[in-house]
């Protein structure tokens, strides 16, 4: 059998909240199982993207905190550097202190990549979500 590693992770207490009613909602009986294949799901994701290569067209989807001080400078900042390979984006508020922003991309998959590596790096984005077209 093999071995098991036990982890420790932090959650905000809202993020904890909802994951806890989807996984009751979804019939899971233990949380861990449930990160487990939330983790799977993610590396799947991850080494699939990894395979893509060549020039594709997509979209970035993010949701940030906007009192986050300088963060939506930074966001603009970093899709400067990026000019060549956004073709188009959509700023929408979805909350006191949320926005969502879409970007239509169309590029090297490298690149694509690599934008929204730096976007989801940045301090107060809370999701980044890629989607690659294959067209």
């Amino acid at each position: 059998m093999a071995k098991i590693v036990r982890v420790g992770v932090t959650f905000p207490p809202e993020l904890l909240n909802d994951f806890d009613k989807v996984i009751e909602d979804m019939g899971y009986k233990s949380r861990s199982k449930a990160i487990h294949d939330a983790v799977r799901a993610f590396v799947n994701e991850q080494k699939w993207l990894s395979n893509v290569e060549g020039d594709k067209v997509g979209s970035i989807t993010m949701i940030y905190n906007h009192q986050i001080r300088k963060l939506e400078a930074d966001l603009t900042e970093v899709q400067h550097h990026f000019e060549s390979i956004i073709s188009a984006s959509m700023h929408m508020h979805i909350s006191q202190d949320r926005c969502l922003e879409a970007i239509a991309v169309k590029g090297t998959v490298e690149k694509i990549k690599h934008l929204a590596a730096k976007l989801r790096a940045r301090r107060g984005v809370e999701e980044v979500r890629l989607n690659i077209f294959f067209i």
